[in-house]
């Protein structure tokens, strides 16, 4: 075994299996649960920027921004206000307490049923938000979106995982972040749009144009086939191998089949996930699947996802320029993560996440000091155009450095590594933390930047590091191991080993998998 965590697979299973164009077409309608929580990501922060939508529901910040404007007021501090950032925050929380429940309905009534219920909440939170009239119902919009996402968040990574052939699992997966992407970049079109619209309803319609992405999702939830998993799970045993032999395009699917058996047999057999996954044996997954999401946030990519308007507005950029650089930094950020989608499978996940993680803290570093040099403490100046320019390639080289590392992977890593009797728990602590750090982040970011100033950047940089030396060590390569293979893995790691039952490499039920021979 290599240093930091390469490990050898040994004898790894390979199963049979192409990228069928039916497998393809499902995998593709099935991402679109990404666009949902893309459109939001990139939706809220342009609106919050909108001089309209600020004088209706949020008069003391637009009286600060203005005050900005005219040297009268610090620019890290003219966002602040607590009540905007949880126009922003709430749906994170939201989708934290909801991640709970469709853990439940995923792993019970199957993954379909999950992104039919996600977006059909989304779809209602969508249209308050179009219609709000104050600051309440604003929010309560905000929470539908949020139960929305924690649903579509909670199915969509799993689905993927369990539908995809494991030689193209990563690169199937990956178009849950691509839908995200995809989402954020058009929330970013659609509010350079409408910030046209001088009258009161410009950031109505960017609010209410979610219902698009509601819609897709709803509709295409309804089109969907069961995975064999969830069929197994359901009992339906004969239907799951026809599904399987549908969606691997061949006949040859008995050792894969036979596999996803004793998966569903232990899984019967564990009558709380949540308990399971807490036993010593699952201590790897507990820690990745808390971990990789954790680390995602602590990047500080949705901070310029939430408010990259208000940031480029912040440092003397404006209203046309600031939405413009968005969209900019959006087009990257699609444009990187078809990076991921081609080379996850070819170079592994590893590789990406550590040139992710250098390439972000360079970025983070070279911004904290042009900040500090243009702006200091005091937050009055703006960038000279070479500068700005300057400026705007680093966070897109910081956006691009993410978009192919730790946005696609943070999804991808945790759906596929947690064996089918903690699937659904192992995911849900996925969503949760990723949402409680998101709303953390999303919620103190305009009080930190007025109390951090430049040295915010520092901040998220100093856990970019972090979480660097954490896939350095303790991440195994997934590469093309099949998804019920990969308890394999931890037997191999120097650290996870420690946690692993003597000699049995797989453990399904009342079967053992003991080297590469099945023992009942």
């Amino acid at each position: 075994m290599a240093g930091g965590g390469f490990v050898s697979q040994g004898p790894v299973r390979h199963y049979d299996g192409k990228i069928t164009a039916f497998v393809f077409i499902t995998c593709v309608v099935g991402a679109m649960g990404g666009l949902i929580f893309g459109y939001d990501i990139g939706i809220s922060g342009g609106v919050t920027s909108m001089d309209e939508f600020l004088k209706k529901f949020f008069p003391q910040v637009y009286r600060k921004e203005s005050e900005a404007k005219e040297g009268y007021q610090n620019q890290y501090c003219s966002f602040d206000d607590q009540i905007l950032t949880l126009f922003t925050s709430s749906l994170y929380l939201a989708a934290l307490v909801a991640s709970f429940l469709a853990s439940t309905v995923t792993r019970v009534f199957g993954r379909k049923l999950s992104m039919l219920l996600g977006g059909l909440v989304f779809l209602v939170g969508a249209i308050l938000n179009g219609l709000a009239v104050n600051i309440a119902m604003l929010i309560i919009g905000r929470i539908l979106l949020g139960v929305g996402v924690g649903f579509a968040n909670q199915s969509v990574p799993v689905y993927l995982s369990e539908m995809a052939p494991a030689k193209y699992r990563g690169a199937l997966n990956i178009g849950f972040q691509m839908a995200i992407t995809i989402g954020v970049f058009a929330a970013n079109l659609i509010n350079y749009g409408t910030s046209k619209i001088r009258e009161n309803y410009g950031w109505r319609i960017s609010l209410g144009l979610a219902v698009v992405p509601a819609i897709l999702m709803t509709i295409g939830s309804l089109m969907l086939p069961d995975t064999p998993n969830s069929l197994l799970a359901r009992g339906h045993a004969e239907q799951a191998r026809n599904m399987l032999v549908k969606i691997r395009g061949t006949n040859d699917v008995d050792d894969e089949f036979q596999d996803l058996v004793d998966a569903s047999v232990a899984a019967k057999q564990v009558r709380n996930p949540w308990k399971t996954l807490l036993k010593k044996q699952y201590r790897p997954q507990l820690m990745i699947t808390f971990f990789i999401p954790m680390f995602q946030q602590l990047t500080g990519m949705n901070v310029i996802m939430f408010y990259a308007p208000v940031i480029f507005k912040t440092l003397g950029y404006g209203d046309d320029a600031s939405l413009m650089s968005t969209v900019i930094t959006g087009c990257v950020n699609v444009a990187a993560t078809f990076v991921s989608i081609f080379s996850v499978d070819k170079f592994g996940r590893r590789m990406l996440l550590l040139e992710g993680g250098i390439q972000m803290l360079i970025c983070q570093i070279i911004i904290a000091i042009l900040l500090g040099l243009e702006f200091g403490t005091s937050g009055v100046g703006s960038f000279p155009k070479g500068l700005a320019d300057l400026f705007i390639v680093l966070v897109c080289l910081f956006v691009a450095g993410f978009a192919w590392s730790w946005g696609p992977l943070g999804w991808l890593i945790p759906s596929e590594i947690c064996p089918l009797e903690v699937r659904s728990a192992g995911q849900s602590v996925t969503v949760s933390v990723n949402m409680l750090f998101t709303f953390f982040v999303a919620q103190a970011f305009l009080s930190m930047l007025c109390h951090m100033k430049f040295g915010l950047f520092l901040f998220f940089g100093g856990f970019v590091v972090i979480m660097t030396l954490f896939v350095y060590f303790f991440i195994p390569e997934t590469r093309h191991v099949p998804i019920e293979e990969i308890n394999r893995l931890w037997r191999e790691h120097w650290f996870w080993k420690r946690y692993m039952p003597d000699d049995v490499i797989g453990n399904y039920g009342n079967v053992q998998i003991v080297g590469s021979a099945r023992r009942v």
